[in-house]
């Protein structure tokens, strides 16, 4: 049985659910709002499995399910070593958002990392400790700015309102997602020109990792007739 994650609520659960109705797949939340099963209709080979869609790298890492839809930015956040574990099958063209670096509308002479890291420097040296980021992305945000040369820094955990942290004094920046741009500004937050660390949507993974038997091999077939998939 080929076993096919998809997001269990919310907007991507939605489009990702009308992707699959324009290619005439016909995917189906069974049961109640608190259950977390469904169907593909037609398609014994296949079986719906929902889960959130910070778990669904999780799961493709772990092979317990063999194709996951999930954004791009989760999948190289919580991987490593994103493709040894999973292929891209194909980005669906909605869920967009840009991970960004922000610095305060009032610092208005650091418009790109090279002068966020001038201003890093400075700021250890009459503060006694290290500018503050705010993010949940730890990994993609280490590995940008060390490409970038820039090491004078600590990151500070944010799992949900990240854009209110310079506000409330616990960061002096945030590197966060966001598809307009809009949550910064109103937080009085500027995103660096040269500031874009990776552009995400929502994407087809498979797992390396699963048990691609027979069965599994079929259901793939049985979508890839409908939606054009090759891994």
């Amino acid at each position: 049985m080929l076993k096919l994650g998809i997001p269990s609520k919310g907007r991507l659960q939605d489009k990702t659910i009308e992707w699959f109705a324009q290619r005439g797949v016909t995917v189906q939340r069974t049961g109640s709002e608190r259950e977390y099963s469904g169907v593909v209709e037609g398609m014994n080979g296949v079986e719906l499995v929902l889960l959130s869609a910070g778990e669904i790298p999780k799961e493709l890492a772990a092979g317990r399910i063999h194709l996951g839809v999930t954004g791009t930015d989760l999948v190289r956040e919580k991987m490593g070593d994103w493709q040894a574990i999973v292929d891209e099958v194909e980005p669906l063209g909605f869920g967009r958002a840009d991970l960004v670096l922000a610095v305060p509308d009032a610092w208005v002479d650091v418009t790109t990392v090279d002068d966020l890291d001038a201003v890093a420097a400075q700021f250890r040296a009459d503060h006694g400790f290290r500018l503050r980021i705010a993010t949940k992305y730890h990994t993609l945000v280490r590995q940008f700015l060390s490409a970038q040369g820039v090491a004078d820094y600590q990151l500070i955990d944010s799992q949900g309102a990240t854009e209110g942290t310079v506000k409330n004094l616990t960061a002096e920046a945030v590197a966060d997602i966001t598809s307009t741009g809009d949550t910064l500004r109103a937080n009085g937050l500027r995103i660096l020109s040269d500031g874009l660390m990776l552009e995400s949507e929502a994407t087809v993974y498979a797992s390396k990792t699963a048990d691609w038997n027979d069965v599994a091999e079929a259901g793939f077939a049985a979508l890839a007739e409908k939606t054009g998939w090759v891994r």
